[in-house]
């Protein structure tokens, strides 16, 4: 067996079926330029062979992909090297927009971790089989960013308000949530995950829905905590702009209100803000377009105040203490 230490993905066909790993565990595989352009050389190379499907998964059970390397990006932009962001984002986004334009089904098998640039890997192809490990969140508001890789289009295509509530807060959810959402399309449990390589190349005239079916356990959707709450997401961030969920938030005194409520005080005002404004537009834009204005976006967001502290906070010194510049919402900040 080949040494694989050191590559951080691994790409090859078995079966006639596409396999991606992505290999970088002790980072969560959180995805560098380098590794955001092996995973388009791969799909690129692969998409005029006769492939049943492609599966992207992690070497890790901790975590499919926790991100993209958001402290890097800090570091390239307090050197002032805006070439190197620049160059990380529009091959993610490329990458996104390959993946949900792929000729043959994309898999993604999320077991663990599954954040940010993680759903940009997985959301955008046709198959999100989760685990009963899976952790998904857009945690982006938390450290003076917002949610990207295309989040502008899939969240207010969810239902009702909860892409708002999702993008917003940065709530994780489980497995459960994530097929309630439809974030996830399919439950395996993690004990099979090896199998649906194996199960897709033994099956490949069988529509993958019906293979991952047959894997599939008890879905746990009726466990759904966001169900539940359902009707006061709904309500609540479906407000004309983020003070008026607070407000709506505050008026309904539930424990569920009041957490959500400190998710969004914690949040850059900033951040709040222009993802708002992006998810709000988003419902009217293909997902080229809301690519495009998420890139645009990305020119000047990184290089702001709120980004520099809140990934300093989070991931730099972990104080989990940032210090926003405004206090508070209010004053308005324009998004693409």
């Amino acid at each position: 067996m080949p040494d694989t230490a050191g590559v951080e993905i691994l790409a090859h066909v078995h079966r006639g079926v596409g396999r991606i790993l992505l290999n970088r565990p002790r980072a969560l595989n959180a995805l560098t330029t380098d590794m955001v352009s092996a995973i388009d050389r791969a799909l690129a190379s692969w998409e005029h062979a006769p492939l049943s499907a492609v599966v992207l998964a992690s070497t890790s059970t901790k975590a499919f992909c926790a991100g993209g390397d958001i402290r890097t990006i800090r570091e390239y932009s307090l050197a002032g090297d805006a070439e190197a962001s620049e160059r990380f984002f529009a091959s993610e986004y490329r990458l996104n927009a390959r993946i949900a334009e792929y000729p043959v089904p994309v898999v993604s098998l999320i077991d663990g971790l599954c954040m940010g640039g993680g759903l940009g890997l997985s959301v955008h192809g046709g198959f999100r089989v989760v685990t009963e490990r899976a952790v998904l969140a857009m945690p982006e508001t938390g450290i003076g960013f917002f949610p990207d890789i295309g989040a502008s289009y899939f969240l207010p295509r969810l239902p009702g308000s909860i892409g708002m509530y999702l993008g917003l807060t940065g709530q994780r959810i489980d497995a459960a949530d994530a097929l309630y959402a439809g974030l996830a399309t399919h439950f395996v449990s993690a004990d099979l995950l090896d199998t649906v390589v194996d199960a897709l190349a033994d099956s490949p005239d069988e529509p993958v829905d019906v293979v991952l079916n047959r894997l599939a356990g008890r879905s746990p959707v009726a466990e759904s905590r966001l169900a539940e709450v359902r009707g006061d997401v709904d309500w609540a961030f479906g407000a004309p702009t983020p003070g008026e969920i607070e407000k709506r938030l505050r008026h309904l005194d539930t424990p569920w209100a009041a957490a959500a409520l400190g998710a969004l005080e914690s949040a850059s005002p900033q951040s709040l803000e222009i993802t708002h404004a992006l998810l709000a537009r988003g419902r009217q834009r293909t997902l080229r377009e809301c690519l495009d204005a998420e890139l645009a976006l990305t020119r000047t967001t990184i290089r702001t105040p709120d980004f520099l502290e809140g990934v300093r906070a989070a991931l730099v010194d972990k104080d989990r203490t940032p210090t926003w510049q405004r206090a508070s919402l209010g004053g308005g900040t324009p998004a693409s």
